[in-house]
């Protein structure tokens, strides 16, 4: 396999976002604000709505896909990213947590952050020429070489069933009531 069977065929738009939450106050909307006076992002669930079953069909058409938090925290990395973009088939904008974080967690060519460029005109005029040239369009996604991201609806309940079977091998805990009479062993 080769990094282009993991690239959806028949991109034909730069950019989307799927909100639920818009608020004038938010950062992320400061930011698409901007942006959208540089690149075209078609915006779903605000302007317009998007059916479950068409979410990933759908966002898969286009090269970028913006996985904006709405909240700014150290470890907040929503569905916006591991499901909605990665699993859809676009590269993300991640707008969150530092890059760092990001990185503790994906591999660091598979997004472009935000704060990696100085203006949000100069990443607008990053998306466009990434979308013009395949080749390094197609890096992006070599992490699916190695990876997979998850995409079951219960990802984050499928290892908390395990904690049960775990818990029955756990050393079961001492308690001293007295330390004056506990012994070192």
């Amino acid at each position: 396999m080769t990094v282009d069977d993991f690239i959806p065929k028949g991109k034909s738009s730069l950019a989307c976002w799927v909100v639920s939450n818009f608020a004038a106050h938010h950062k992320r909307t400061a930011v698409y604000n901007k942006l959208k006076q540089v690149i075209p992002v078609d915006v779903y669930a605000v302007h317009r709505r998007l059916p479950s079953q068409d979410l990933l069909p759908t966002i898969s058409h286009y090269y970028f896909y913006l996985s904006f938090e709405n909240s700014i925290f150290q470890d907040y990395i929503t569905e916006k990213l591991w499901k909605n973009a990665f699993s859809g088939g676009a590269v993300p904008v991640v707008l969150g947590p530092p890059r760092k974080n990001y990185e503790a967690m994906i591999p660091k060519d598979s997004f472009i952050h935000v704060d990696d460029f100085s203006s949000i005109e100069e990443l607008g005029e990053f998306l466009k020429k990434l979308a013009g040239d395949k080749e390094r369009y197609a890096t992006y996604f070599k992490w699916k070489l190695n990876y997979t991201a998850m995409t079951s609806s219960n990802w984050l309940v499928e290892p908390l069933c395990q904690i049960c079977t775990k818990l029955t091998t756990l050393q079961t805990p001492k308690v001293y009531w007295d330390l004056q009479s506990w012994e070192w062993k």
